[in-house]
């Protein structure tokens, strides 16, 4: 029996696209090729979500995370097979010590609470783990032996496991399902071993010949009367008998009474041991059915909108000086109003070096977010990580009145536009530059003629900024 999750044909992208984020968190990948890659298989959509997980993809098959997912689904039903034969095992070999005694005597109660012991406490760990946030209850099922097993079996100690054990436990977590997946495979195996538990023992009651009783040294009879008929009124109600008072205090209860006894032992292990875990199964798989819609990353995260900024910036419609009659592509939709926060920033972008810098009448709400970059991609790529963090409501991006825009200015302004709700372009002369009334009208011009005419152009500081609501 093997986890539904393995089957699923989007599950195994999604850990894969989230196995790429994680290991991108030690440091980015060289993706340059593989993002022209990803774009060129998704030409025919404009779907985020869709490039990304392409070029996951692409990155997985460079890592070999594709390889090692594919041996983990190859394991995973042999280390279940394993784990199962343990488990049926350990279970008959408990039903064995309470019925392979030398003297043919078995103490109900010690006999019940050893059958049903360990089962109510897992039991009551995981039902926790579904209301508390306390991961170790997770990790103390069956199920996550076997996928812990299953990820050093497959992966070693030098694989990529680890992070594809990481990501596949996110992405049930953040759909709530990471204790029904668990569950599933746990409460599946509870099942077997009860089966071969009960199977064990009523083919040795039913062919060998026991004397079932209780003994105590400091508790009351009536302790044991009152117990007996509360834990038998539910085996009851399916059939099974309940011994009354004199079969209870009987020392010596006759060939009916022990049948009495028997049947009520098997009845507390069916009701309270076999039907609860086969329930679960059943509530496990239809949660999980219900739920799987849900298994997907969070692609509002900064490092999935700043993949989608850059590959709105690759958008072949995207460029400047493109052929005559060529149509302009259209402006990245920017990000909603509920997400922004209230916040101006104030970016140089590759000015001469005789530029004043911080320029002057700048409001003080924007001196912590001031910053200039020579337009390198490291630079870019460490300022985006920023804006992704930030999500300002504001951008005022300072570029070089006299100097002309290119695909690099357009991919960046790009790129500005996904993480912010607004931007306005100021064209700041340098300290050398001699007047030239058509600077702005060039910009203007390339602005409008690259999809982006929502960014406006001026060569006044002061514009700029009673433009985006702020004032020195």
């Amino acid at each position: 029996m093997t986890n539904t999750a393995l089957r699923e044909p989007a599950f195994p992208d999604a850990v894969i696209t989230e196995a790429i984020r994680w290991t991108e968190e030690k440091g980015p990948l060289d993706d340059a090729e593989v993002l022209r890659a990803a774009l060129a298989r998704t030409s025919r959509t404009s779907d985020a979500p869709a490039r990304i997980t392409a070029r996951a993809l692409l990155l997985g098959e460079r890592i070999g995370l594709q390889s090692e997912l594919a041996r983990a689904r190859q394991w995973a039903p042999w280390v279940l097979l394993g784990l199962v034969a343990l488990v049926v095992m350990a279970g008959l070999g408990l039903a064995g010590h309470v019925v392979g005694g030398g003297e043919r005597h078995i103490n109900v109660i010690v006999a019940l609470a050893s059958l049903l012991g360990l089962h109510a406490l897992t039991l009551l760990l995981w039902l926790a783990g579904l209301w508390l946030p306390l991961g170790a209850f997770n990790t103390s099922s069956l199920g996550w032996i076997w996928l812990s097993l299953t990820a050093r079996v497959a992966g070693g100690k030098r694989g990529q496991a680890p992070v594809l054990v990481r990501s596949a436990t996110g992405l049930l977590a953040r759909a709530r399902l990471l204790p029904w997946a668990l569950g599933l495979v746990s409460h599946g195996i509870w099942s077997l071993s009860f089966a071969a538990v009960l199977a064990a023992l009523l083919f040795a009651l039913a062919f060998r010949s026991y004397t079932l009783s209780w003994e105590t040294t400091i508790l009351d009879p009536a302790f044991f009367v009152h117990a007996v008929q509360v834990l038998g009124w539910a085996p009851a109600q399916i059939g099974f008998p309940v011994p009354d008072a004199a079969t209870v205090l009987s020392p010596s209860p006759g060939a009916a009474g022990q049948r009495t006894w028997a049947l009520w032992l098997t009845g507390c292990i069916v009701v309270y041991g076999l039907l609860p875990r086969l329930a679960l199964v059943l509530l496990s798989a239809a949660v999980w059915h219900r739920r799987r819609g849900a298994l997907r990353p969070d692609w509002s995260e900064p490092y999935y909108r700043k993949l989608t900024a850059r590959f709105a910036a690759l958008a072949p419609p995207a460029i400047v000086d493109a052929d005559p009659g060529r149509a302009p592509g259209s402006a990245p939709a920017g990000l909603a109003p509920s997400e922004l926060r209230d916040a101006l920033f104030v970016i140089g972008f590759e000015l001469p070096s005789d530029t004043a810098w911080p320029p002057e009448g700048l409001p003080a709400n924007a001196t912590p977010h001031v910053q200039r970059i020579d337009g390198s991609a490291p630079a870019r790529r460490a300022l985006l990580d920023q804006l992704a963090q930030a999500r300002p409501r504001a951008v005022l991006l300072v570029c070089h009145a006299a100097s002309s825009p290119d695909r690099g200015t357009e991919r960046f302004l790009r790129e500005v536009l996904a993480h912010c709700g607004e931007c306005r372009l100021w064209l700041a002369p340098a300290a050398m530059d001699a007047p030239d009334a058509n600077a702005s009208q060039r910009w203007i011009d390339w602005l409008r003629d690259t999809g982006l005419p929502r960014v406006a152009a001026t060569p006044r500081l002061e514009d700029a900024l009673q433009a985006l609501g702020a004032t020195p």
